[in-house]
């Protein structure tokens, strides 16, 4: 039995005629009929009679017919006190730009969708700032490359993403011609523009190198992606970023060569950091789950490019 079976019913019986409720209900009279029969088999009692002049209920009916309406009053008034104590509050999200250019905006259309009276404060920044942010209790969510396990934090490992040497396609551009791939050691010699030793990426970059035993030749340090990539674009130097740092240009593939590196630990590992589950509210619970979600989503759909889920 469903709650739109007694809702058919009750409706038939209040207008008297199958075919005006199919009219009202916007369904087929036999659909509708249909439906009513169903009722009554599973009831294994009539609760229409039917005439030329329209329907009546049975004695059964009527005593159904009043139930029936308790049940969707009963329905109905559950359906408001659960939207009258929709999830509600403020929730604040820390993300690099890199992330921010393939999150941000899915994360706020989810959040809208599924929780639509949480306010969300989205913060984008380096993610040395980020960390400290979240160490100050400024932020509830961040997206980090270096946790730094030891805080009291909760850690979700959530994905890796490969690293690309990433040039300008213009013609005064300075750097010579690359291969499809290229080793960290490769790199040594060339003109990077890269941010300072407080990004994420800037750590992972210096294991990289002392791993390949060479050092980076850095013409340049940036702290502001958008300018990195103005650099990077006009022929200053080339940088070495994630996929995700071309993602908020329409045309990348016109301005920028991307040159995957090929060393296996030259990935950026990325995880949802978070108050400890204790500090965060109800709103931030829910949004981390979301957040988490996005990331899944953008990385199963290839929207992501160069990322992993990481299990």
């Amino acid at each position: 039995m469903e709650l739109r079976q007694l809702r058919y019913l009750v409706r038939v019986i209040e207008l008297g005629s199958i075919s005006r409720a199919a009219l009202d209900l916007a369904l087929v009279p036999s659909a509708l009929s249909q439906q009513i029969s169903r009722l009554e088999s599973e009831l294994s009692t009539r609760l229409l009679q039917r005439s030329p002049k329209g329907v009546t209920p049975t004695e059964a009916g009527l005593a159904f017919f009043r139930e029936a309406q308790l049940v969707l009053r009963h329905a109905e008034q559950a359906v408001r006190s659960a939207q009258e104590s929709r999830l509600s509050g403020s929730v604040s999200v820390g993300m690099a730009p890199t992330t921010a250019a393939v999150l941000g905006l899915p994360l706020l259309r989810a959040m809208r969708e599924r929780y639509p009276d949480v306010r969300l404060h989205v913060v984008e920044s380096l993610s040395g700032h980020l960390t400290a942010m979240l160490n100050a209790r400024q932020l509830d969510l961040a997206i980090l490359f270096d946790s730094q396990a030891g805080r009291r934090w909760s850690v979700m490992p959530l994905l890796e993403e490969k690293l690309f040497l990433i040039e300008s396609r213009q013609p005064e551009a300075t750097v010579a011609k690359t291969p499809k791939r290229m080793s960290v050691a490769q790199l040594a010699g060339l003109p990077l523009i890269l941010p300072t030793g407080s990004h994420g990426l800037r750590s992972t970059l210096e294991s990289a190198f002392a791993r390949a035993k060479c050092k980076p030749n850095v013409v340049a340090e940036i702290d502001s992606l958008a300018m990195l990539m103005d650099a990077v674009d006009s022929g200053f130097g080339c940088t070495v970023q994630p996929w995700a740092a071309v993602g908020r240009y329409a045309d990348a593939a016109q301005r920028f060569k991307l040159t995957e590196i090929s060393d296996t630990l030259a990935r950026r590992a990325t995880a949802l950091c978070s108050l400890s589950d204790d500090e965060l509210s109800p709103a931030g619970l829910a949004a981390r789950v979301v957040l988490a979600d996005c990331a899944r989503e953008a990385v199963h759909s290839g929207r992501w490019i160069g990322a992993r889920l990481i299990s």
